[in-house]
């Protein structure tokens, strides 16, 4: 910990000396600056309905894409079939550049509705892969165990599947939840649904206030970061909950 707080000095400190050399405002404030702008932006007026429209949007489309992944994972692993059929789809959603389906969603779906698709969209392939390894890494002698006694499929999902996903799962989430703020904040900028934080960001752009843009950079970080550790921690403790059944 005294290791990592020293390395954010060290960034903060390059940063401030950085900001010095330039001497340019516009194109780069310090950190003191964003500092002082955070200590007073939080009580300007829709700036907690700002981050609850993005929060909401971004973390519904992440749990949609978990819950997707999750049971489509399970199923292409039991059956090639599935696997093969998924494949096309899957790969086309890793290939294809974020902004390419923003601009094709916006023709679908309303602005306010964008950011949950895409962070939908930009989370199910991680899900869905890192699950598909982990059922077809599952060792074949406790499933052919469970076939010998007939072990029904929920006890199945539990004591042999769950497991052996565990490591696969929480790493695609660990990804998963930085890439659905980066793809949701991107959709919201593009977008510019009415109250979103992406609204405010492109809003410092037009008016070059950099203060503004940085202050909600840092804002974005500090909102993923604490949600994402809050899930994990909540996603492990399920998970040792199980294995204590």
């Amino acid at each position: 910990m005294l290791q990592k707080t020293a390395a954010v000095l060290i960034a903060l400190g390059v940063w401030q000396a950085a900001a010095m050399l330039l001497d340019q405002k516009i194109l780069l404030v310090s950190p003191v600056a964003v500092l002082i702008r955070l200590t007073n932006i939080w009580i300007e007026e829709g700036f907690f309905a700002s981050v609850w429209f993005s929060f909401c949007r971004i973390v519904a489309g992440f749990f949609l894409a978990l819950a997707a992944g999750l049971l489509l994972g399970i199923v292409a692993g039991k059956f090639r079939k599935v696997e093969i059929f998924l494949w096309p789809f899957i790969l086309t959603i890793k290939s294809v550049p974020v902004a390419s389906f923003i601009v094709l969603a916006l023709i679908w779906l309303s602005s306010a509705k964008l950011s949950v698709f895409i962070s939908f969209l930009m989370v199910l392939p991680i899900i869905y892969t890192n699950v598909l390894n982990g059922i077809k890494n599952t060792d074949v002698r406790m499933t052919q165990m469970a076939d010998v006694f007939q072990v029904k499929w929920n006890r199945r999902l539990l004591y042999i599947w769950l497991p052996q996903i565990k490591p696969f799962l929480l790493s695609a989430c660990s990804i998963g939840l930085g890439l659905s703020w980066k793809a949701g904040i991107a959709a919201e900028i593009i977008g510019i649904p009415d109250g979103s934080i992406g609204e405010a960001l492109y809003n410092a752009k037009v008016y070059f206030n950099t203060v503004d843009l940085f202050s909600w950079t840092v804002i974005i970080v500090v909102i993923s970061i604490l949600f994402e550790k809050l899930f994990m921690m909540l996603l492990k403790q399920m998970f040792a909950g199980w294995e204590r059944l």
